[in-house]
């Protein structure tokens, strides 16, 4: 497999080695120099703050005291990865990423660290969000204001550790978050249904935070098997169906400034249909997702493996791009269909994103390139792929 034990037991050694803690491209506004100023209030200030942390190719977050944190979106992913990883190794009879006590220990771990770091405000269920202030063009987020994304992320986490452990605990506040989607989500009505918004603070219209939140419903369905779910993530779903471009393509959202094409959002949503699929057993949207998985496919890698970011070009090269795509084709069956063009995309990514202690590149572009390591954005998930990478060859 070209490397790919060996990079993936040096990316294990790095997380392991911080803690799970890091950077993340938005977390410019967790500067203790910012807060220290009057223009924390003012949108335009802390929107050109967080941008430009996110854009420098220098990281400017030690000197402006921006403290490396957890993310509950990155620990979810990170608890999702080892369980994957204990599944595939029990089932290889394999130890070559650790003795099984102690993955199952950095379950447990994961877990209640996890659980630990839900919403402390009272809402209808377990929700999470992210460890910073965040502000985009559409919309402020209060550091911890739980979103559907990272919600979403964080319950399928817990799902996944339970089906490890037994641990009920787990189970129970996963299937909460259900709670958190129906009750406490703004809901923006379309010809064919609704659309979830991204946190109970806004009405924005995200293709891919909407089907998300439908995910959760159709896995909390699969346990449940309560009609509520089901019926809800069929309508969500059907609406994000509706939205997509003839040529099989989405844009991001309904706002004026979310109408661009990317790859991992895409592949969110495959990924969220082919779950729909599997949990509920409704497969009428079948043919969305084919049109969609051939959209992908086609749009958002060259012959090399350099994976593109955008549909309609290819800098930057943000390593999200290659991640989410070992997850979509592996969760969706496609992985056998397109090994080959598999290959070439983590050897290129291994090759020109991975530094040599460890850790992965935010981004490459053409002359000065992003070589931050951020936890959450790049090195859970680039832990994430290998661990879908493994399960798919344990198979």
């Amino acid at each position: 497999m070209f490397g790919v034990s060996e990079s993936f037991k040096q990316l294990k050694d790095y997380v392991e080695s911080e803690e799970y803690k890091g950077w993340d491209p938005y977390d410019g506004l967790n500067s203790r120099v910012f807060k220290g100023t009057p223009i924390k209030h003012w949108y335009y200030a802390r929107l050109a703050w967080i941008q430009g942390f996110k854009r420098s190719p220098i990281n400017f977050r030690k000197p402006f005291l921006v403290p490396k944190e957890h993310n509950a979106k990155g620990i979810g992913l990170f608890l999702t990865s080892y369980c994957n990883i204990y599944k595939t190794q029990q089932e290889t009879g394999t130890k070559d990423y650790g003795d099984q006590k102690d993955l199952l220990g950095r379950i447990s771990y994961l877990a209640e660290l996890l659980i630990s770091m839900k919403s402390s405000k009272v809402y209808s269920g377990a929700c999470w969000g992210y460890n910073f202030d965040w502000q985009n063009r559409v919309f402020f987020q209060p550091k911890n204001t739980p979103t559907v994304v990272a919600t979403s992320f964080c319950a399928n986490a817990l799902f996944n550790a339970f089906e490890v452990t037994d641990n009920k605990k787990y189970l129970e506040t996963a299937l909460s978050s259900a709670r958190f989607v129906i009750d406490d989500l703004n809901r923006t009505k379309s010809n064919k249904g609704f659309i979830f918004s991204y946190s109970p603070l806004d009405h924005s219209c995200v293709y891919n935070a909407s089907l998300l939140g439908t995910r959760l419903l159709a896995r909390s369905y699969h346990y449940t098997k309560d009609k509520e779910f089901k019926d809800l993530a069929r309508e969500a779903t059907k609406t994000i169906v509706d939205k997509q471009n003839n040529d099989g393509s989405w844009i991001y959202g309904e706002a004026k400034t979310q109408n661009w094409i990317d790859s991992f959002h895409t592949g969110y949503n495959l990924e969220c249909l082919s779950d729909y699929f599997k949990y509920t057993g409704d497969d009428q949207f079948q043919s969305s997702f084919s049109k969609g998985f051939e959209y992908y496919i086609e749009n958002f890698f060259l012959g090399d493996g350099r994976p593109k970011y955008y549909n309609n070009k290819v800098y930057p090269i943000d390593i999200h791009s290659p991640a989410q795509f070992v997850v979509t084709l592996e969760k969706t069956g496609k992985f056998s269909e397109h090994a080959t063009l598999v290959e070439k995309v983590v050897r290129w990514t291994i090759v020109n994103m991975q530094d040599k202690n460890g850790y992965f590149y935010y981004q490459i572009k053409p002359f000065i390139s992003s070589k931050i390591p951020y936890m959450r954005w790049a090195q859970a998930w680039m832990f994430y792929a290998f661990s879908h990478y493994m399960k798919y060859y344990s198979k």
